[in-house]
């Protein structure tokens, strides 16, 4: 049984809302938004993640934190070279709500 990931392929992160790695980044997801955007978002959960293994790995997180109050979610795209101690945000936007989506 070998539990080395397919490259280029996109898996779910098994424990992805205890993972301290996911939530780390998903919070410097944030972070780096704010300072790119001078925007006041504030972390409040993963909702989702998954990864793809390129050169480092990929994550795709879904992440739900407040602006200005309101509860959004906001998809987010982190590269990561731990090698290299290299990590950036690719992109950080805003979910559209899906239809019948209840908000908090």
């Amino acid at each position: 049984m070998s539990s080395t990931p397919t490259p280029g392929g996109i898996r779910e992160v098994e424990g992805k809302e205890n993972s301290l790695e996911v939530v780390g980044l998903a919070r410097f997801a944030v972070e780096e938004h704010n300072k790119k955007e001078n925007a006041m978002l504030q972390y409040v959960k993963v909702v989702d993640a998954k990864q793809q293994v390129v050169a480092g790995t990929v994550y795709y997180i879904t992440i739900e934190a407040t602006d200005g109050g309101a509860k959004k979610l906001y998809k987010a795209k982190v590269w990561v070279k731990p090698w290299m101690n290299f990590k950036e945000v690719q992109e950080f936007k805003p979910v559209d709500a899906a239809p019948g989506e209840a908000s908090a």
